[in-house]
């Protein structure tokens, strides 16, 4: 186990709880003193780590510092290769630097498997664990029950060494921007002396509505049928925005947020698309040529 960070440290135990023997090694000593207790062993280099068995996992925090630990586990090498082991890469990162480390590992005789944690730390080896895999489907097959000890689900999602890393950062656009909307969500209805406790159910409500359409919403997308004949069309949805926006400023609520959604929306409707579903934005943001920059 490379790194032990709260995550590191979180799958180390794991792994022991799981009965699997386990090193760790992390660039700043003393982090795994209650992990060695309970049975792991410290390696004395990054080169002793990889070496120590046939799976090693690194999580540290970016693709930069998986390449720091593999130039300092070469220097320390009298080969130009490392240990022949499975690389199995949770650090988050994107996936074109994924894709890199992939193939950095492959040029080092490591074999190379990408996963993304979606889950906190403290659902780790429990079944509330769900990690994305990728990389060659046979090398997950000959790790699976091994990996299978962080509990859940274990989904491998394609051979592509960076497609785990894609689903992540998508996802996590997902979660965060959620999140964003929420707070601002919040901060006006305080404008208003809703307190966000009273406007909570309510908002529960509105993310299970969120959750109910999505299904529908991606197979238009996949099936490029963007009819608006059944759900809001752009028309209707951009004369909502405006009123959102014109009452955020009202209260004294920054706009930006919603005035960014509203400006893609207002280009989509521009270009022709105002009859359409909001499945429409997907192809339309995707373009990469929609200014959703909030206007001074």
């Amino acid at each position: 186990m490379l790194g032990m960070g709260p995550m590191g440290r979180a799958i180390t135990a794991a792994f022991l709880a799981a009965g699997h023997p386990t090193t760790v090694w992390n660039r700043t000593a003393g982090k795994a003193g209650e992990l060695l207790a309970r049975g792991a062993v410290q390696a004395d280099s990054p080169l002793a780590a990889l070496g120590a068995g046939e799976l090693v996992i690194a999580c540290v925090i970016d693709a930069d510092a998986v390449h720091a630990i593999l130039d300092r586990a070469l220097a320390e090498s009298d080969r130009s290769r490392l240990p022949a082991t499975t690389l199995v890469n949770l650090t988050s990162e994107g996936p074109g630097r994924t894709r890199e480390l992939a193939a950095r590992a492959d040029e080092l005789d490591l074999l190379y498997l990408d996963g993304s944690i979606m889950t906190p730390a403290a659902a780790i080896g429990t079944e509330a664990t769900r990690v994305l895999y990728s990389g060659p489907a046979a090398l997950f097959d000959r790790h699976r029950h091994t990996l299978s000890a962080l509990g859940g689900a274990a989904v491998h999602v394609g051979d592509d060494p960076g497609r785990a890393a894609s689903f992540d950062v998508a996802l996590l656009n997902l979660f965060w921007t959620s999140i964003t909307g929420l707070m601002h969500s919040f901060a006006l209805a305080a404008r208003q002396d809703v307190p966000a406790s009273a406007l909570a159910p309510h908002a529960q409500q509105m993310a299970g509505l969120v959750a109910d359409l999505l299904p529908g919403l991606a197979a238009e997308i996949d099936a490029g049928r963007f009819s608006g004949a059944e759900s809001a069309s752009l028309t209707s949805v951009a004369a909502s925005l405006d009123h959102i926006v014109h009452t955020l400023e009202e209260s004294g609520v920054s706009p930006a947020v919603t005035r960014a959604a509203k400006n893609a929306v207002d280009a989509a409707v521009s270009a022709g698309h105002g009859g359409d579903s909001a499945a429409r934005l997907a192809e339309f943001l995707g373009r990469g040529q929609v200014d959703v920059v909030p206007r001074a």
